[in-house]
């Protein structure tokens, strides 16, 4: 078995950790932080919108062009005044976008790019792109984000319950914020691919944190019956349970998208990539983040203001207290969450995996071995 693997079964059988939801104050912290630092980047400088919500025009151009992308964006600029985006094609061509223009200045912005460029104007494909388009996408992009945050909160809530159904909304709004923060202090362009891919990160980010709820609904279970642990400490080592099979999922999904960010749009120029892949890459980041640092420990919050939690965790403590007292050995974190009915045996328990001892070990002690004589 690798160290990797190795370390997920530690961490899955309770034999190491990290106490998440103990410093979840330095976690709401630093993502109240990247929040504000997003909504501030969103308010001073905006999203930087495609031409498919502004419309405008999209001239292109015939194949093995000569002009560089740098000086034919200069150009557009110079014929248009309006800001120009120019993306080199595989087969040699130029695309050019230009926003804010009507069909007598697409025109006008032919003939000038055909002389510049030294190409005949009817060699130059103009197409033309209304903003109500945009709008549509914008409106239904919307109108499915609320329908999908509805009936994930309805579906937690059955499922689970309305805390976690809370905590799993305010993660997706933690994802939803910082990506979008990002976009506007990077200043990607904003085309439909990124919404496309702003609607997939929610998807994920609610399946790793479901993932981390499932396992936490399992441990819980007839919680109160025991006194050994308190619910953040149980929903601390659902975390940690699952923590291995979170960064690999994470990882094995950031991979290729990394791909797509850096090498083909950074590295080969393909910048139509950009646009999906780094809200794919931020979002799936922001996600797995989210469902460890941020989802999980606001449950814990929630559940401990409950009565019934407080109560439970003044016997946990005072039944540590006591056994401190006596000199007896703080009860070690271990997997599994069946619990005894009796709290007179602190409700220990039942261990699984190699660390149960078989109860015929100590049979036949003091017994003569071999045959008689």
């Amino acid at each position: 078995m690798s160290k990797l693997g190795q370390l997920g079964a530690r961490l899955h059988h309770g034999e190491v950790g990290y106490d998440f939801v103990k410093n979840r104050k330095i976690w709401y912290g630093i993502s109240i932080l990247i929040t504000i630092t997003a909504i501030v980047g969103l308010a001073v400088r905006g999203l930087h919108m495609g031409i498919e919500f502004q419309g405008g025009a999209v001239f292109t151009t015939p194949k093995n062009m000569s002009a560089s992308v740098a000086q034919t964006e200069t150009w557009a600029e110079d014929a248009s005044g309006h800001d120009a985006i120019v993306q080199k094609l595989g087969d040699g061509s130029l695309r050019i976008q230009i926003a804010g223009t009507d069909t007598q200045q697409s025109d006008r912005i032919k003939e000038d790019l055909s002389e510049k460029l030294d190409v005949p104007a009817d060699k130059i494909n103009a197409d033309l792109v209304g903003p109500s388009w945009g709008d549509q996408i914008a409106n239904k992009a919307w109108q499915g984000l609320g329908i999908f945050m509805v009936l994930v909160v309805i579906y937690l809530a059955i499922a689970f319950e309305w805390r976690m159904a809370l905590a799993a909304f305010v993660a997706l709004i933690h994802d939803i914020t910082i990506t979008v923060g990002i976009y506007a202090l990077v200043g990607f362009e904003v085309t439909p691919g990124t919404v496309i891919g702003l609607l997939t990160i929610l998807g994920y980010s609610l399946y790793d944190t479901v993932v981390v709820f499932d396992s936490l609904k399992e441990q819980t279970k007839d919680i109160t019956k025991q006194t050994r642990w308190t619910y953040a400490e149980i929903a601390n080592r659902s975390i940690n349970s699952t923590l291995v099979r979170s960064i690999n999922t994470t990882v094995v999904a950031l991979l290729p998208v990394a791909g797509l960010l850096f090498i083909g749009g950074g590295v080969l120029g393909a910048g139509m990539l950009n646009d999906i892949s780094l809200s794919l890459f931020v979002g799936l980041a922001a996600g797995a983040y989210s469902s460890i640092f941020i989802a999980t420990p606001l449950v814990a919050d929630l559940k401990e203001a409950e009565p019934q939690m407080k109560a439970l965790k003044k016997r946990v403590l005072a039944k540590r207290a006591q056994g401190a007292a006596k000199g007896e050995q703080a009860p070690a974190d271990v997997d599994g969450a069946a619990y005894a009915d009796d709290e007179s045996d602190d409700a220990a328990p039942a261990v699984v995996g190699p660390r149960n001892q078989p109860a015929s070990r100590g049979r036949g002690r003091g017994r003569p071995s071999g045959k008689r004589r």
